[in-house]
């Protein structure tokens, strides 16, 4: 029986070994099925070594345009005979086998119910170059050719993409075409082209634009105001800060005297880096340092001198597979509880949530006036998936008319009027006092900034009532920053249900294709995606209505649900958890089978209208 046909909506992945020199032409593959109109969701999953370890480039081919990982694959391009037994069995029955025949394989090796596409790469190769580089760097190329016949994909757009890519480099584009078209011609000749799963021209991708989310919140950053970075390179979190210097380069570079202004500082270790952040904000610029989790572990101390003195400053924690150095290019979303709590003692930090670029670029603009507002540490909460990977996601959209928000200043004018200054004096009861920059006046308003106890005026004491009293306005502030942090996302179901689902950051681009396939089983829940922390009072009213609610997030110890147990009073029972940590972005089809088992073993069934 001959495949059904499937165009534009299939999985193919790319199994390669790192430092081959696969990730351009992998990437080209992504890129000329987005100038065809259709939509892609990719995913490089790679090691964390520079050259030998196996790496994978997973590309959806979705027209509907869900952008999350689907689970299984529709067409595997084998290149590592390391990994070719786990990429074999990850192929869908009825798909396809790409690999490279110049080696005979006995049959044992492949599947009865895949097809096999073999085409001698590494001959072809052998035969048209002498240098062993050329020789790998080419045998990419000559199977994006291949691709591009088996999918039907354009090959004009690809060449296109080469004359961009090696513009003003003629000899390595013609060496390129000649590549691709060796590949093409090969699989044209041997093969009944295309398949069955192909790629059609057309036009769902419309204006969105394709970009990381590391990159985004570093614009971010810029729109937000940002004129300090301090940071030690981390995996996944460094180019984030690369992104900031070369858009700083652009922007915050004068035109004419090309004088910079910005302030970028590489510092000996994440320690360093949050002190450098913490003592430029006190003098009133706005500053970030940009880590992972083993930073924020080292940055504790100074995180709570930032609570306890109050000083804004912005964090993005760009999340990655723990604990220790765990594994570095893995993604997870298992920091909630380290940032949420950060250093010893009483503290709380805000987070924010954001679940793909478009909003990363706009919470990491909101993040440096919740930080003055709030005069406190704000962490923007990425991580890898989000960070690092490229997303279709929405053009980011800014206001020309909005006004960075410094909070509460005291001004000189202010001061001379006779304006009451008490750096940690509650005015109007939300818990923010006023602040002045350092030089205000020449004898007013001037403080000590302290990390140990202190009055309401900045006077040193170890008075129980006076801790007492600084400690409960802190709260009252961390009270005031659930109106602030952006507010959940809440949707109904199609139909009435007792049940709900709460989700949040990169979970996000699965759970919207789950959703959609749990009702086609009859499974409905009402949907909630969290997106700051602390929690909004929508938060508590949305769990009080439901028997049961699944809580899906990427760690092993259910950290969303302890800080909704701990912060909201939650009853354990209520939520549902449904984890996965394995350090690759969550699927789809992972969501909608727990949750399906999960609902059928508490009898989750939608209500049922009563006619009148």
């Amino acid at each position: 029986m001959s495949p059904p046909i499937r165009v534009n909506d299939f999985v193919v992945k790319f199994a390669n070994v790192n430092g081959s020199g696969s990730a351009s032409a992998n990437g080209l593959f992504a890129k000329a099925v987005l100038r065809m109109g259709v939509p892609v969701a990719a995913r490089n999953i790679f090691p964390s070594n520079i050259q030998g370890l196996p790496t994978w480039y997973e590309v959806r081919v979705c027209e509907d345009g869900w952008r999350g990982r689907r689970g299984g694959v529709d067409l595997m391009v084998a290149m590592n005979p390391q990994t070719w037994v786990k990429d074999v069995a990850e192929v869908d029955a009825g798909g396809y086998l790409f690999y490279d025949s110049t080696k005979p394989l006995p049959p044992s090796r492949f599947r009865d119910d895949v097809t096999a596409l073999g085409i001698p790469l590494t001959g072809i190769c052998n035969a048209e170059y002498t240098d062993a580089r050329q020789r790998q760097l080419f045998k990419n190329i000559i199977y994006l050719g291949a691709l591009s016949a088996f999918l039907d994909i354009d090959p004009l757009v690809i060449e296109k993409l080469f004359g961009e890519q090696y513009k003003g480099k003629e000899a390595l584009l013609e060496s390129n075409k000649k590549a691709f078209g060796m590949g093409r011609d090969y699989a044209l000749a041997h093969f009944e082209c295309p398949l069955p799963i192909r790629v059609q021209r057309s036009d769902r991708v419309g204006d969105r634009i394709f970009i990381d989310g590391n990159s985004a919140a570093a614009l971010g950053s810029v729109y937000g105001g940002a004129t300090v970075a301090a940071w030690y390179p981390i995996t996944p979190s460094s180019s984030l800060a690369e992104a900031f210097m070369s858009y700083c380069r652009k922007f915050r570079t004068d035109p004419v005297t090309k004088q910079k202004r910005y302030a970028i500082l590489q510092a000996e270790d994440e320690l360093a880096s949050i002190g450098i952040v913490i003592g430029a904000a006190w003098n009133g610029a706005r500053a970030f340092t940009t880590t992972s989790g083993p930073g924020v572990s080292l940055m504790q101390e100074f995180l709570g001198l930032a609570y306890f003195a109050e000083i804004p400053v912005v964090l993005f924690d760009v999340q990655r597979g723990s604990p220790s150095t765990g594994m570095p290019t893995r993604t997870q979303q298992a920091d909630l509880l380290s940032c949420a709590y950060a250093s010893h003692g009483d503290t709380k930090h805000v987070m924010l949530l954001p679940e793909d670029p478009t909003e990363s670029f706009a919470f990491a603009a909101q993040a440096f006036d919740l930080a003055d507002r709030l005069q406190t540490p704000i962490f923007v909460m990425l991580d890898l998936d989000i960070g690092m990977q490229d997303w279709l996601c929405e053009p980011f959209a800014w206001d020309d008319s909005r006004r960075m928000d410094r909070g509460k200043i005291m001004t000189a004018a202010d001061l001379d009027a006779g304006r009451d200054f008490g750096r940690y004096l509650d005015v109007e009861g939300d818990g923010i006092p006023y602040r002045t920059y350092p030089g205000t006046h020449p004898t007013k308003g001037s403080y000590f900034t302290r990390g140990t106890t202190k009055d309401r005026y900045a006077k040193y004491t170890e008075e129980g009532p006076a801790y007492v009293d600084n400690m409960q306005r802190l709260l009252r502030k961390f009270e005031t920053a659930k109106a602030l942090v952006p507010a959940p996302v809440i949707r109904k179901a199609a139909k009435p249900t007792r049940s709900g689902v709460i989700w949040f950051g990169s979970t996000g681009a699965a759970m919207a294709e789950s959703l959609a396939a749990l009702e086609l089983d009859g499974i409905y829940l009402d949907q909630m995606r969290l997106r700051g922390f602390p929690f909004a009072d929508a938060v508590h009213e949305f769990i009080a209505v439901y028997d049961r609610i699944f809580l899906v997030e990427q760690n092993r110890d259910a950290q969303m649900k302890a800080l909704l147990v701990n912060e909201c009073g939650v009853d354990p029972a209520r939520l549902i958890s449904v984890l996965h940590y394995d350090g690759t972005p969550i699927t789809a089809r992972y969501i909608t089978r727990e949750i399906a088992e999960k609902a059928r073993l508490f009898n989750v069934t939608p209500l049922r209208r009563v006619a009148p």
